[in-house]
């Protein structure tokens, strides 16, 4: 999409303003949830447009709508516009300081849930939180858990511990370089962390978000492989290293993980069928549930 060199007259009504936003080439649901931004009205309502439809639009609402279509037409991700994005059932709130947490990270969420079972107070670290996206999504269904997480950005520091705040969620929260500097050891690692190659084309369309959060070094994995290198120091025995990686990198992650000494190396597919997210198991046995037996960790 191109920034238009002018927009027509700022539309009058709900509808008017829904024909503004399509004439501007975006489609049809990125055009309600701007005007539904642009009215201060929920998301999630846009049924609320069909009642509407010939409600007038204030003044105010209809300068918003303007610039949030410039925006938009301009590349620039709705959740920055809108300042939310819907993440495992949660409102995050994100901005520029941080990435745009996506539907497919979710499949790391449902790995970390189900790697850890039923242990009651596992410990869980997130690497590179970013919003906090993983770590809160993970404290919000398993209360019990003991989620702490990390970034070397105190922007998205400040931006996580927000959103943490906003929902009542006790994550604790540090600044750091991965594991450098990092004591104690935790049943599961989890990160999402850079892995697109500095010379990626696909990075042109990105270029709103951080870019220190998108790539690592010349073929994408400069970061997982420090990871990978100084996470089996930190995991309990049978405890889980979880990353998610590009679309084509599975192999090569499997066979730094097994480079590394852990064990059941696997990978997860995302919501496309791509293999999105590997990971393995540092050897020895896993912790014993209370009052059971024994976990097999897979």
């Amino acid at each position: 999409m191109q920034a238009p060199t002018d927009l027509p007259p700022a539309p009058a009504t709900v509808a008017q303003g829904l024909a503004l936003a399509q004439a501007q080439g975006l489609d049809r649901l990125d055009a309600q949830l701007l005007v539904l931004h642009a009215l201060g009205q929920s998301a999630h309502d846009r049924a609320w447009l069909l009642a509407h439809d010939t409600d007038p639009l204030p003044p105010q609402a209809q300068a918003t709508l303007t610039q949030a279509v410039r925006r938009r037409v301009a590349g620039e991700p709705l959740a920055y516009i809108t300042g939310h994005k819907e993440f495992y059932g949660l409102d995050l709130v994100v901005d520029a300081r941080v990435l745009v947490p996506r539907p497919d990270t979710e499949t790391l969420v449902d790995w970390a849930l189900e790697v850890l079972g039923e242990r009651p107070g596992a410990t869980v670290l997130d690497l590179g939180t970013g919003s906090g996206a993983i770590a809160l999504a993970l404290q919000a269904t398993r209360a019990d858990l003991q989620v702490h997480a990390l970034d070397y950005s105190q922007h998205a520091l400040a931006v996580a511990q927000g959103n943490a705040r906003r929902l009542g969620l006790p994550v604790q929260f540090r600044q750091g370089s991965w594991l450098d500097g990092m004591t104690g050891c935790f049943d599961a690692i989890v990160s999402n962390p850079p892995y697109i190659a500095e010379a990626d084309p696909h990075l042109a369309a990105l270029a709103h978000e951080p870019p220190q959060a998108l790539t690592s070094g010349a073929d994408g994995l400069d970061d997982i492989r420090t990871i990978i290198r100084q996470a089996p120091a930190h995991l309990t025995p049978g405890g889980w290293l979880l990353l998610e990686h590009g679309y084509d990198q599975a192999p090569a992650v499997q066979a730094l993980l097994q480079a590394a000494g852990l064990q059941a190396v696997q990978s997860r597919h995302d919501l496309g069928g791509i293999a999105r997210c590997s990971g393995a198991r540092l050897p020895g046995a896993i912790p014993t549930l209370a009052g059971g037996r024994p976990q097999d960790g897979g």
